[in-house]
């Protein structure tokens, strides 16, 4: 009887999978990433800086103030970032959640991201890159700042081999920074002329 070189060899030890080794995370990886948030940041305190302030970039009805209104639209930026941050620990596993905490965490997130775009252009374009004092010169870096992280955490959702930790670590700084940035202005604005809209 011959043997069918071609046939499945069953019934003969099928030897262990070969262990691969994880593909090293190339530098570019992380560099494309903070170039571009150190050029969002810095561009757009550049141009906060030399474009003349115009006074007043927009207003809703129903509020007192374009203060009011950046105010509210700032704080409820800031509450859709606490419900991405409580569902990004239901996400990894920190704390209990339903199945769909993955969703309600890309879309709390891009809630906050498209109130706070308003707010900003706001800033930038009213009012500038301010110094005279120092909350508000704080409240000017952390607002660019907070752009440039926040674009470099977007090119990192697309990176495949990032190390585990990393994410996380972006998306906290980026949630630090925008808590920041509230209270440098929203709860200033709140605490100084009341809780009016």
């Amino acid at each position: 009887m011959t043997a069918d070189p071609n046939a499945a060899t069953q019934g003969y030890p099928v030897p262990p999978p070969a262990h691969r080794r994880p593909h090293p995370v190339r530098p570019l990886v992380y560099l494309v990433p903070a170039l571009v948030a150190a050029a969002v940041a810095v561009g757009l305190g550049v141009y906060g800086r030399t474009h003349h302030p115009a006074g007043t970039a927009f207003n809703l009805a129903g509020f007192s103030s374009t203060s009011a209104v950046k105010s509210w639209l700032a704080s409820t930026a800031f509450a859709f970032a606490l419900l991405q941050l409580v569902s990004a620990f239901m996400v990894y596993g920190k704390l209990p959640g339903p199945s769909w905490a993955p969703v309600l965490h890309r879309w709390s997130g891009r809630v906050a991201f498209l109130v706070a775009v308003p707010v900003a252009v706001h800033c930038l374009y009213a009012l500038g890159f301010q110094t005279y004092e120092p909350r508000v010169l704080w409240h000017s870096l952390l607002g660019c700042f907070f752009f440039g992280a926040f674009s470099a955490k977007m090119l990192l959702l697309r990176s495949e081999r990032l190390p585990g930790w990393l994410l996380p670590l972006v998306g906290g700084l980026v949630f630090v920074v925008l808590t920041a940035i509230w209270l440098t202005s929203a709860l200033w604005f709140f605490r100084t002329f009341g809780v009016t809209t």
